[in-house]
């Protein structure tokens, strides 16, 4: 009986089916294509990321924005006489030049109680935490003290002199501020400037990675301006109290202006962020809610307790709490699929062993609608975790990619021994990437262990692979 050789494009073809580097090429090419896909999965929770801050800001500036208290300053303009000398015609002439400034106090102590109720507004499918805190002030100024300026007291306007409380978003004031000079009580009006040069830190969050950067606000130029109706020295009287309802949104913060400052605040929200430049001396969050205190003393602080015109600003020790909504979805998706690369490696690195060892062929556009699939996963996960959160979508989303790849398996991979090792392996790969993530303390160590017992794992079941046709080559021998 006649041998038929095979010609030249027949061994070519059947090198190209049966040789083990062109498939581990073709395997990674396949990768190499599916990261494509996978960078529109992290723009797209970027684009969601965007879309929810978009939807906190338009909430915001339609029920009030951030807050930030900065006060009670006192504010007492004065005339500063200055003798001008000049020559003219040879002659020295001496000329008194009359010009007015402000002087600024900060008092020697103030205290701050506030107490925040707190609710969820919801546009769509986000949430916007929003509060209404009922804020009672209470300061003691020492008598001005204008010696150190070489100003006479005739030349301090007193009649002029006002107090002034920096807020920086007037449309959370819901009543009428009630403020007191000792036992007298005084009226205040609104004002877009106060006079004030104070720049706050405003903390944001990331589109994508969750994390906490901070941005430099515009300067806080409103407020509220109380004349207090003094005609002399004599009429000084130390004590203000100040009370204050306040509408804002995600976050209140306070400039400590006191020489010693006390801040304490409360509220029914269980997860507050105490932030700023100082952070709480005694706290308390619970799931009922949270309960914060500062102590401030001059020393920790950039500015100095007076001065004259815009010589200084307040800002440099801000403090205070932002309302975190738990809804950290965008966060861990984004995380997740930063392990999607991760996945697909190690799915296909299980298929191509069950190929070796099996001798089943699985075609390359067997391998893509699986690596597609696992990339769909993301898509998935992340449209169910805006709606259930992000725990309840993962368990959905594996649970369905891993039954969906599972069942299309069962197309070449005929032994249902196999198939269900395979699915195993699917499950225990999404479980170790769900522990990596929820343990964001420890997941580099958890990764790393993870990843090397995996290598181990597969080193041992291939430990036994002929990566080398060996018996042919010894038969030719």
């Amino acid at each position: 009986m006649e041998t038929i050789t095979p010609n030249l494009f027949e061994r070519f073809n059947q090198w190209i089916t049966e040789s083990i580097m062109v498939k581990l090429f073709s395997i990674g090419f396949l990768i190499l294509i599916l990261l494509i896909p996978a960078s529109w999965i992290e723009s797209l929770i970027r684009e969601r990321q965007g879309r929810a801050n978009e939807v906190i800001r338009e909430v915001s500036e339609k029920w009030s924005g951030d807050q930030t208290l900065s006060g009670p300053v006192l504010m007492i303009p004065f005339t500063k006489i200055e003798t001008l000398k000049r020559w003219n015609d040879g002659k020295q002439i001496e000329e008194l030049k009359e010009t007015t400034h402000k002087a600024y106090f900060l008092p020697e102590t103030y205290k701050v109680t506030s107490k925040v109720s707190t609710e969820k507004l919801q546009r769509g499918i986000f949430d916007v935490a929003v509060y209404e805190s009922d804020i009672a002030m209470a300061a003691s100024f020492d008598t001005p003290d204008f010696t150190s300026w070489n100003i006479p007291d005739e030349q301090v306007h007193w009649k002029e002199a006002i107090l002034i409380n920096g807020i920086t978003d007037l449309r959370g004031i819901s009543e009428n501020p009630v403020i007191q000079n000792g036992s007298k009580k005084l009226l205040s009006e609104p004002a877009s400037d106060v006079g004030l040069v104070i720049e706050a830190q405003q903390y944001l969050q990331t589109e994508y990675d969750g994390e906490v950067a901070t941005a430099t606000r515009s300067k806080l130029v409103s407020g509220i301006v109380t004349p207090l109706g003094w005609t002399e020295r004599a009429n000084f009287v130390s004590d203000f109290s100040i009370k204050l309802s306040l509408k804002g949104s995600q976050s209140l913060y306070f400039v400590p202006t006191g020489k010693s400052t006390e801040v304490k605040a409360e509220g029914a929200w269980p997860s507050p962020s105490f932030e700023g430049k100082l952070l709480p001396e005694h706290r308390s969050v619970t799931k009922e809610g949270f309960s914060a205190s500062w102590k401030v003393l001059s020393f920790n602080r950039p500015f100095s307790q007076k001065w004259i015109d815009s010589e200084q600003s307040l800002n440099g020790a801000e403090f205070g709490l932002r309302l975190l909504i738990p809804a950290d979805q965008y966060q861990k998706s984004m995380r997740t699929a930063k392990y999607g690369v991760l996945i697909i490696i190690l799915a296909f690195t299980a298929l191509f062993l069950v190929e070796i060892t099996t001798q089943i062929r699985i075609h390359p556009f067997q391998y893509i609608l699986i690596g597609v699939a696992l990339i769909v996963y993301y898509t998935l996960l992340l449209s169910l975790s805006e709606q259930v959160g992000y725990n309840i979508a993962y368990a959905i989303s594996s649970i369905a990619t891993i039954l969906l790849v599972s069942f299309y398996a069962t197309s070449f991979l005929k032994r249902r021994r196999i198939i269900l090792l395979f699915s195993t392996l699917m499950t225990c790969f999404y479980v170790f990437i769900f522990v990596i993530i929820q343990a964001q303390d420890f997941s580099l160590l958890i990764g790393s262990v993870g990843l090397f017992l995996i290598i181990g794992f597969l080193m041992y079941f291939s430990r036994n692979i002929k990566w080398y046709n060996d018996q042919k080559s010894m038969a030719s021998e």
